[in-house]
């Protein structure tokens, strides 16, 4: 079966709902819910029954999509899957730093909470936004990125796709662009541009959290999405990583590719949405990749029928 790498989605991924069939199916998976409700109460109620405009803020989207995480993590743990490996998209990278033994769940709970609240502290009265660029190279969009002010590359996500963060202004005149190249620019809806310049503030408010941390010495890699290379190990190299990815790009298929060159053969999404598993088969057609609810839901139904599960590349 060769290495495994858990991969733990971002922002975008959530839904209301999402998470509840763990905490109704999977008993370590509940304790981390309650575990968090008890930290955070009304994690659980906007998890589950939202509503999507509460559940959409950005200040709550982060914590709930680290709570489902783990505890789907938790939930693969106990069915016998342990990663060699790990990395997270964006947000996810927190849930990855718990994953690799680099901070507890409390602290990553601190963390996230702390993260969502300065960047939509950042978003206030932005005006940036983003936007997907389709169909382009990322030469060709790095380039056209350069033709306006302000236009940044933020999230390089697979070949054919990549991310940018520019002036709301000239949302318009730069999709219009994209399309005379043979692009398709696809407007995110979002207000702010985050892994970018206009998150510098976001990284001046984390400051003090992350100062109030313990960080240990990971038990294994967690891949850094501004570098595309496994984490340090000094805590003051931690929490420059973690800041420095606030507001610069995610190296997304980097990371990937970086993975596969160490000997990660298959990859398991963990937690809500199914977009990593799209970037993964864009990337390489020799991956082998899952996702949880597909892996968790198989293993409880062969449960429930006496036989045995084990993962099957």
């Amino acid at each position: 079966m060769g290495k495994i790498a858990f991969l733990f989605p971002g922002q975008g991924a959530h839904f209301v709902g999402m998470g509840q069939s763990i905490f109704d199916t999977s008993p370590s998976g509940k304790g981390v819910f309650e575990s968090i409700e008890a930290l955070r109460p009304g994690t659980l109620s906007q998890c589950f029954d939202g509503p999507k405009e509460v559940l959409n803020r950005t200040v709550n989207t982060q914590p709930c999509i680290f709570a489902v995480e783990i505890a789907t993590m938790v939930t693969l743990n106990d069915m016998g899957l342990s990663p060699q490996a790990v990395a997270g998209f964006s947000l996810g990278e927190i849930s990855g730093l718990v994953a690799a033994g680099i901070i507890s769940l409390e602290d990553g709970l601190q963390l996230v909470t702390a993260r969502g609240q300065a960047m939509e502290m950042a978003t206030r009265g932005s005006d940036a936004t983003m936007a997907a660029v389709l169909k382009l190279d990322n030469a060709v969009v790095e380039t056209l990125c350069a033709e306006f002010t302000g236009c940044y590359p933020v999230n390089y996500n697979c070949p054919g796709q990549l991310v940018v963060a520019l002036l709301t202004a000239d949302l318009p005149d730069f999709v219009a662009r994209a399309k005379a190249l043979g692009g398709r620019g696809m407007p995110l809806g979002l207000s702010g541009g985050f892994h970018s310049p206009y998150m510098e503030e976001a990284v001046k408010t984390l400051l003090p959290t992350l100062n109030g941390l313990s960080f240990l010495k990971g038990s294994i890699p967690l891949y850094g999405n501004a570098t595309a290379l496994p984490y340090p190990q000094s805590p003051e190299e931690v929490k420059a990583g973690i800041l420095h990815q606030i507001n610069h790009p995610v190296l997304w298929e980097k990371t990937i590719r970086q993975m596969m060159a160490d000997g990660i053969t298959t990859f398991i999404e963990v937690g809500p949405g199914k977009t990593l598993g799209g970037f993964l088969k864009k990337i390489s057609s020799e991956i082998n990749s899952f996702h949880s609810d597909d892996l968790i839901r198989d293993y409880y139904e062969k449960q429930k029928a006496g036989k045995e599960w084990s993962l099957e590349c």
